[in-house]
């Protein structure tokens, strides 16, 4: 009952606002038949097997004048299966609690929100920003296993030439946070850092970005390129990322490559971890039902190495965006 009263508030307020400022309701409405090894075949909504994870939210700015705007985000996860929230991170607005301030210098934004590892890797990623991306899956974004921040202080650069970078961090007064189902427990005195540069420009877009924590804790870096050649993309990654100590690393990279034929698109795209010794394998094929809907089948396979056995993934589903 108190997260409906929520929603209503929020939809109330939004529509007061239009008046105003430049408010926008957006979402994506995902499901798919999806098997794991082992387990029977299930609907699933939000999954790794999923392209996406079903959400709706809410943005929007308001022109302050002087060219300077202000503007907020908030986003909630959303699971089809049984209609609960709290995806991606637990809370309500687990995948955006944001607002900013922007003009010509660029753009701040405060609060929770994509990680600036998490928006570099679908400048280069062949399946975009899809859950099963091999990349995330093998090797997670430079090293994070989530790509959101709570808390998270950031600044991203006007785009000059193709180039943008951005630049993050997390407190330490807000580093101490209990263990999530996508993040892990952390000391209140480490801060973290977290910064890309990213390059879009023709047929070419690449990506560079490098996280840390303070005083010995996680760090990694990522680096990919992919090259549009009109009906064929070819795309490659490096990931080099350890955990707090050096514990474990991660190291290796990506090969894929793409063909668009009309509505119809496919993917082939490997992650070999080289320090584990596994690979994995994923194969996708879309078809645009029109610019917002997209029926996707993919074949994900979780080689042996990281887990005991080769697990091997399967999905049909369907996406809608509005």
């Amino acid at each position: 009952m108190k997260k409906t009263l929520i929603v209503l508030a929020v939809v109330a307020t939004s529509s007061a606002a239009f008046a105003q400022s430049n408010v926008v309701l957006y979402g994506v409405a995902d499901a798919a038949i999806t098997k794991r090894s082992d387990e029977s075949a299930r609907l699933s909504s939000s999954s790794g097997l999923n392209n996406g994870t079903s959400r709706w939210g809410v943005r929007g700015t308001e022109d302050l004048g002087g060219g300077l705007t202000a503007g907020f985000n908030y986003e909630a996860g959303l699971n089809l299966e049984t209609g609960a929230t709290g995806q991606s991170g637990g809370s309500f607005f687990s995948r955006a609690a944001q607002v900013s301030l922007g003009g010509g210098w660029g753009s701040v934004a405060f609060g929770r929100g994509k990680s600036a590892s998490g928006q570099a890797l679908p400048a280069w990623e062949l399946t975009g920003d899809a859950n099963y991306a091999v990349a995330v899956k093998q090797f997670g974004y430079a090293g994070e296993t989530s790509s959101r921040n709570s808390a998270q202080l950031s600044y991203t650069t006007p785009s000059i030439s193709g180039f943008s970078a951005s630049l993050a961090t997390v407190l330490k007064g807000n580093r101490g946070t209990a263990a999530t189902a996508t993040e892990v427990a952390v000391a209140a005195e480490d801060a973290k850092y977290d910064l890309n540069v990213v390059y879009k420009g023709g047929p070419l877009s690449a990506a560079v970005s490098y996280n840390a924590v303070e005083n010995g804790g996680a760090k990694g870096v990522q680096m990919g390129a992919k090259y549009d050649f009109g009906t064929f993309q070819l795309a490659s990654s490096y990931t080099d990322s350890e955990q707090a100590g050096g514990a474990v690393n991660s190291k290796g990279f990506t090969l894929g490559g793409g063909i668009k034929l009309g509505a119809t698109s496919l993917v082939l795209d490997v992650a070999r971890d080289t320090e584990a010794k596994d690979t994995d394998v994923l194969v996708e094929a879309k078809y645009a039902l029109s610019k917002r809907t997209v029926a996707y089948a993919l074949y994900l396979r979780d080689g042996q190495g990281k887990n005991l056995d080769d697990a091997n993934n399967v999905g049909v589903g369907i996406r809608h965006n509005f």
